[in-house]
């Protein structure tokens, strides 16, 4: 699988799960808004976060290249067990088209490492 490295330093936050959607968290080229009855999640640009907003910092995201197809089985298994094996965290977002994989900006090499030996393609 060819995984492509987006350049922006996200962050993963957690609000309240009656707070609105903050327009902060909208922009750039990867945003990700999920409610439960228990939180809303945000997965956005670092530097759009403002000062006082609970976060997780420093991640990377790892994007699977093109489209694919609903009915594919194991993609996310692919790339999360040799991260797994090689002891790196991930928080990984599914879209309608692709997934992603994020890891913490101190373990892409080790990451991106374990991956190419599974097989995977990343291109920095």
């Amino acid at each position: 699988m060819r995984l492509l490295l987006l350049p922006d330093r996200l962050a993963v936050c957690r609000l309240s799960p009656d707070a609105p959607a903050p327009a902060w968290a909208l922009p750039g080229p990867l945003s990700s808004l999920t409610r439960t009855a228990d939180e809303l999640s945000i997965v956005c640009p670092e530097v759009q976060v403002p000062d006082g907003v609970r976060r997780e910092a420093g991640w990377r995201a790892l994007r699977v290249a093109g489209t694919l197809d609903f009915a594919q089985v194991g993609v996310l298994a692919s790339l999360l067990a040799p991260l797994a094996d090689a002891g790196v965290s991930v928080f990984a977002l599914s879209t309608f088209d692709t997934d992603y994989v994020l890891l913490r900006e101190r373990d892409l090499e080790r990451g991106r490492l374990a991956l190419e030996r599974a097989g995977h393609a990343v291109e920095t």
